[in-house]
């Protein structure tokens, strides 16, 4: 399926939307407003203005006020804009209202990061998995102005006395899922096969928030060439690969990057993908230090990672990309409370390392290399006790 923002040489000229609750600040607003632009530029868009309300609650029928909706409709008026994108996801209703009143076309962020997966999804496995959730997405938003996908079922018999045009759509949409959903059982059946096939190595995932710099990890340990990039989702297939260090073999593998209010259809239709994590021995959580938000990113993928596997883990922090890493020192006499921003790199190296208790942590650059031999050395520490734990009578030269 091709729909939204999906060619990069398409640049369209785009406006963001949030709305600031009592469970949230205009921080935040600020924050989230930035990754959602983030996302834009990734899916082609180029964005123009920011707009955000406050409210309680957003509003059933339109998400935001009346007078809100007429000051961003003089805005695209006035500007030619071609497509407005909110930072929460619409009800079917609400985009339908808001883009009768706005006359333009409207995206809310899991249409946006659907969008972005079809166009990062390479092989068959991601390709299907990636039509499925948009399907799941699309079936309730189905309007009369929606045509058809490449053909409909005709015939006598086929249709109901005075069956609509988008029953019809409906009905073939139904059938379609249903179909992706068998392709997929043979995906993962396929794929189970694959992973029983490694024979007995310790498995090792990469997991981490989009962006933060797990396939240039990859390349490194690997020695291999995933692809990377400095865009969200870069990677969406995973990849393993064997690793050895110090003569120490085990599997390494590569998973799709994690994100704020990642969309359930994603979680749902990626289960092979997530079978890679849920089948880990050992896994390792990469954050990206230098990104304003890397606390959040934090609870976000630990958020993820119990809704995919309720079991806990052996985990390694990783904190990437000290090499971008930079702090305001506070003066004496400023008495606002310490930011994160406001801690040098030793002094977050302390706090993480005794938040973290039991799990290791390891701060890195992955782009220059700095402590990677450590980082090599703590993989293979967890490594051999896995395998030692079990194999006890087959302890190698390690």
């Amino acid at each position: 399926m091709k729909g939204g923002i999906i060619a990069d040489e398409i640049k369209e000229p785009c406006v963001l939307v949030s709305v600031i609750t009592k469970d949230s600040s205009e921080e935040q607003a600020k924050e989230y407003l930035d990754e959602l632009e983030f996302l834009a530029l990734t899916a082609g868009a180029v964005t123009f203005k920011r707009f955000s309300q406050k409210m309680l609650i957003p509003s059933s029928k339109t998400y935001l006020g009346s007078g809100k909706l007429e000051e961003i409709r003089a805005y695209i008026c006035s500007k030619d804009i071609e497509v407005i994108i909110f930072d929460d996801e619409l009800s079917p209703s609400q985009a339908r209202n808001i883009e009768r009143i706005l006359g333009i076309k409207v995206l809310d962020r899991t249409n946006l990061i659907l969008d972005i997966f079809a166009t990062r999804a390479r092989t068959s496995s991601a390709k299907t998995q990636v039509e499925l959730a948009q399907l799941q997405y699309l079936l309730p938003r189905l309007t009369n102005l929606w045509t058809h996908l490449d053909r409909q079922k005709g015939g006598i018999g086929m249709r109901g006395p005075g069956e609509r045009e988008i029953e019809t759509d409906r009905r073939i949409i139904k059938d379609k899922i249903s179909l992706l959903k068998d392709k997929l059982k043979k995906i993962d059946k396929q794929k189970s096969v694959q992973r029983g096939n490694r024979g007995n190595l310790v498995r090792v995932a990469l997991v981490g928030y989009t962006n933060v710099g797990k396939s240039t990890i990859m390349n490194t340990l690997s020695k291999s060439d995933v692809f990377a990039e400095n865009k969200l989702f870069a990677t969406l297939d995973t990849t393993v690969r064997k690793v050895v260090i110090d003569n120490l073999p085990f599997l390494l593998t590569d998973t799709v990057g994690f994100i704020r209010k990642l969309p359930h259809q994603l979680i749902d239709s990626f289960k092979s993908t997530l079978d890679e994590v849920r089948e880990a021995d050992l896994l390792i959580h990469v954050l990206d230090i230098s990104h304003p938000n890397f606390q959040e990113h934090y609870n976000v993928v630990n958020d993820t990672l119990m809704e995919i596997d309720k079991s806990e883990k052996p985990t390694i922090v990783v904190f990437n990309k000290i090499d971008a890493y930079s702090y305001i020192a506070k003066e004496e006499t400023d008495l606002t409370p310490f930011e994160d921003f406001n801690y040098s790199l030793k002094d977050l190296q302390k706090s993480w390392m005794s938040k973290l208790n039991d799990t290791k942590c390891i701060f890195i650059s992955a782009a220059t290399k700095e402590n990677f031999i450590e980082l090599k050395s703590l993989i293979y520490s967890h490594v051999k006790e896995i395998f030692q734990d079990r194999y006890p009578y087959h302890n190698f030269l390690y």
